[in-house]
């Protein structure tokens, strides 16, 4: 039985990494934090679809969180001012709007600072293929 979240990420994107490696080192949130390639996702209760398409931040207990929100539930773990940010992504309508971003951002990762072609999400995953919210979020 896991007693911390788990923060699931695209460990083939370069972008996404070097994202999490920065979260690691300036936030230091208290989670354990694994690839998805890497990751038991049955047992975190995720499809390897829903992983390829968004950050994950699973809990102890079951509940999964992703994009915008697992952003939100990583900067609440950080403690400090990170939690203030990370309270404020929950919120209508900065949660709507954050939202958007992390599609924005998820996207069009490989465009992104140190994001390469491998970082590209298949089309097949990408907002508008799926409607306008994929997955039933928390």
């Amino acid at each position: 039985m896991r007693t911390r979240p788990v923060l699931v990420y695209d460990g083939d994107c370069a972008f996404c990494t070097s994202s999490v490696h920065f979260a690691e080192r300036r936030l230091r949130p208290r989670c354990e934090i694994t690839p998805w390639q890497f990751a038991d996702l049955e047992s975190l209760g995720v499809t390897q679809e829903r992983a390829e398409y968004e950050l994950l931040w699973c809990t102890p207990t079951g509940s999964v969180y992703g994009g915008a929100q697992a952003v939100a539930k990583l900067l609440l773990s950080a403690g400090a001012v990170w939690s203030v940010l990370g309270a404020l992504l929950t919120l209508p309508p900065v949660r709507w709007l954050a939202h958007g971003v992390y599609r924005l951002v998820a996207d069009h990762r490989d465009s992104m600072p140190g994001g390469t072609p491998a970082c590209a999400v298949p089309a097949a995953q990408r907002q508008g293929t799926h409607g306008t919210e994929p997955h039933n979020l928390h």
